[in-house]
């Protein structure tokens, strides 16, 4: 940031490096045009698709998310970080118009899969290039800052997508792939490669995929803990609205639900982050999943907008609290050369987390019953937090050691 800026910035996030703070912009612009998949199926409905054959796209929408992180983990370790980012924001953007254009359902449906496959290719080499730019200290603090620029992009076109739909559905697929070439742009302007580190000569082969994770047993615990966690987070943009549905409510209360937590976390993110650096990351991470859990299931407890209001407090307050740290966790604990591939593992757990949320969360609820699927939240999310905070020791012992190699 420029020397003249300082007392703008928050404290949490002052003294990160530029390519930090470009990637923040970036960012931003890039989540304004995130504007399209929660219009998608009002969009189809405008092309006669039907509620079944929505299921189709919907469902390639997903597992495009599935592929993209873990082939972007690779990229980033192989050709580099850059030169993957375009790769995903280009093919993104390109996916947008064959999506508007596309005359059927399945090409429809390969148009989704190719939009969520080269759009989550972005993120496991975003995610090792702020890793690339900043010590282990200052990690959870650039990753903050990371989700900081989604939810203030995601909270404003949250506002412009209502406001765009209305004038014509083409204006979102044009903000979102023009927003894309504008990252694009800027990636290729504004980002420098970094160095090439090559693997540790321990007589160990590393390969070209994800054994180098597989064969970290703390990582292999670590991750699915988190994506217990992301699964339970992930229940608020899938259960949340069935509920609200189902107490009779109108959509509108869902948008202003969803405002609410956009306003909390882009307000108290920077200040909670500044206060909460000083605590261990894991212990942080286990009381804010916890408050995440505990807020999802107070879902089940109301009954009015009040009520609602009250359960998005908690679970925003727990999102606010665990910003960052997860990510930071396992950039710390991976080598060097493998940090693409290790955050392509984290995103590649997001991703394995949303869709879990859309298929098993929604077939509790509406097969099981929706009180089974709040206590399965908070035992889960407690279950999980306990058991990262217990591997607070080992992943101390593996910081020092990766430091003072």
């Amino acid at each position: 940031m420029p020397s003249s800026m300082p007392s703008l910035v928050p404290s949490s996030f002052r003294g990160l490096p530029p390519v930090v703070w470009t990637i923040f912009a970036g960012t931003i612009v890039n989540r304004l045009g995130y504007l399209v998949t929660p219009f998608l199926v009002f969009f189809l409905a405008s092309r006669g698709v039907t509620g079944a054959e929505t299921s189709y796209v919907l469902g390639a929408l997903g597992a495009g998310n599935l592929l993209g992180p873990a082939v972007g983990g690779i990229l980033a370790d192989r050709i580099g970080r850059r030169p993957t980012m375009l790769i995903g924001l280009v093919g993104a953007s390109a996916a947008q118009g064959a999506l508007f254009l596309a005359p059927g359902v399945w090409t429809m449906a390969a148009a989704a899969m190719l939009i969520s496959a080269a759009g989550s290719t972005v993120s496991p080499a975003a995610y090792a290039l702020l890793a690339d730019a900043v010590d282990s200290e200052r990690r959870r603090r650039a990753y903050a800052l990371f989700g900081w620029g989604v939810n203030i992009g995601t909270a404003v076109a949250g506002i412009l997508g209502g406001y765009l739909a209305a004038q014509g559905y083409w204006l979102l697929f044009a903000v979102d792939a023009g927003s894309m070439l504008v990252y694009a742009l800027v990636v290729a302007v504004r980002l420098p490669e970094p160095r090439r580190t090559k693997p540790a000569r321990n007589g160990q082969k590393d390969g070209i995929g994800y054994g180098v994770v597989l064969r970290d047993r703390l990582a292999l615990l670590l991750l699915p803990l988190f994506g217990v966690q992301l699964f339970v987070y992930s229940l608020t943009e899938v259960a949340l609205p069935l509920a609200i549905h189902d107490s009779g409510l109108s959509p509108a209360v869902y948008g202003a639900m969803a405002a609410v937590n956009a306003v909390l976390v882009v307000a108290l993110q920077p200040f909670v982050t500044a206060w909460l650096s000083r605590f261990p990351q894991l212990a942080v991470q286990g009381a804010g999943s916890t408050l995440i859990a505990l807020g999802v299931a107070l879902t089940g407890l109301a009954d009015g907008i009040a009520g609602y209001a009250v359960s998005v407090v908690v679970w925003s307050l727990g999102e606010v609290v665990v910003a960052g740290i997860a990510a930071g966790v396992v950039a710390n604990l991976a080598p060097a050369h493998a940090r693409g591939r290790y955050q392509g593992a984290f995103s590649w757990t997001w991703g394995v987390a949303r869709f879990a949320a859309l298929t098993l969360g929604v077939a509790t609820y509406t097969t099981l019953g929706p009180s089974v699927l709040w206590w399965t939240a908070l035992v889960a999310g407690t279950a999980t937090s306990l058991a990262t905070v217990a591997l607070t020791a080992r992943v101390n012992a593996r910081t020092a050691h990766e430091l003072a190699a």
